[in-house]
């Protein structure tokens, strides 16, 4: 093979860099569809950035359980460190003839356009060198077509702006049908686990107060949260053709009050309440008569925060979430957190004494 041509190989993917071209193909989509309150459904394309072939997620989700309130953000890990679901990782793509497509449509790229065509034959024959001549693969697999598939990196689409989105940086690589790829980041029943983590619809924290609408000064605030309002919810997260699927199920554990001030007393003093023994709520509602009595979950303000100022009170809600799969496997992921702050204007009450 003429230098030339390796050198022209060998800087494919630096030239690609400074190319504002980054996706040149759309390939046929796979039909995926979300499933009951799943995501919107996705078209399984491919594209080429900074040299490497990638594809979207063929993952579908679904939701079982029912949601009291609509969702209004996503769960937090609670624990500590710095856990989060996947960035990208790898699973089944494309089939041997879009491969072959791939690179028909790069050398259709570089005829259409003159200025930067000479990029397109760069990268075609770079994709032929991988695909086409055998290093590895010969003839783009064709052969064995309906026998496997080519698995390439996808893109978690809620992280898409994560610096580890990127880290996935293998080419597509062949997967006879039934097989486990020999590859950590591969799709596994724990990475679909993790994915569903950040689909699950995460209920508003809609706590209940006496007195409503406000707080006196030394008097004790209520809150609670029937359970009634909020219920464990599902979901499962399924890869078509492959019989992968995993569930994630979120179950609320226990109520944290953050009163917004230091100059307030908890009930409990951590600020946790926990799932009552009794009918699985929160806290216990108010009742008549017990306006002296210290709540089991509430807050006692000991000062204004001035007049027509108020605290920021919140409430955060913790969830407790395990996972199990199709095949057998399961466990926990780490606790998730939401949240939601509300205005709590707190009187004083005056007195005179005579």
């Amino acid at each position: 093979m003429p230098s030339a041509v390796k050198g022209r190989r060998a800087v494919a993917v630096s030239v690609l860099v400074l190319v504002l071209v980054v996706t040149v193909w759309s390939l046929p989509a796979h039909g995926i569809g979300a499933g009951s309150a799943g995501r919107e459904d996705v078209a399984a394309t491919g594209g080429s950035s900074g040299g490497k072939i990638h594809a979207r997620t063929r993952i579908r989700t679904a939701v079982q359980g029912s949601v009291a309130s609509p969702r209004t953000g996503t769960l937090t890990p609670a624990t500590a460190g710095n856990w989060t679901p996947p960035a990208c990782w790898y699973e089944p793509a494309f089939s041997p003839k879009e491969i072959r497509g791939a690179v028909r449509a790069w050398r259709a790229f570089g005829a259409s356009a003159p200025l930067v065509g000479g990029i397109g034959n760069v990268i075609s024959e770079a994709m032929e060198h991988r695909y086409k001549d055998g290093h590895p693969y010969k003839n783009y697999n064709l052969s064995k077509q309906g026998e496997g598939m080519f698995w390439a990196s996808v893109t978690n689409p809620n992280r898409e702006d994560d610096p580890e989105a990127t880290s996935c940086d293998r080419q597509p690589f062949w997967v006879d049908e039934g097989q486990t790829p020999a590859e950590p980041m591969a799709a596994s029943p724990e990475i679909l686990a993790q994915y569903a983590y950040e689909e699950l619809p995460v209920p508003g924290t809609e706590i209940k107060m006496a007195p409503r609408g406000g707080s006196t000064v030394n008097l004790p605030t209520w809150v609670w949260l029937d359970k009634g309002t909020f219920k464990k919810v599902s979901v499962t997260a399924s890869l078509p053709g492959t019989g992968l699927a995993a569930t994630t199920t979120a179950e609320p554990e226990s109520l944290r009050i953050d009163p917004g001030t230091a100059d307030a007393k908890l009930s409990p003093a951590t600020g946790a309440c926990t799932l009552s023994a009794r009918g699985g709520g929160i806290g216990e509602p108010y009742a008549r008569g017990k306006a002296a009595q210290l709540p089991p979950c509430g807050v006692t303000y000991l000062r204004s925060p001035g007049p027509n100022a108020t605290y920021a009170l919140r409430a955060t809600l913790t969830w407790k979430i395990r996972w199990s799969s199709t095949s057998g496997e399961g466990g926990s992921l780490p606790s998730g957190s939401f949240g939601a702050t509300q205005r709590m204007p707190v009187q004083e009450i005056q007195s005179v004494n005579r």
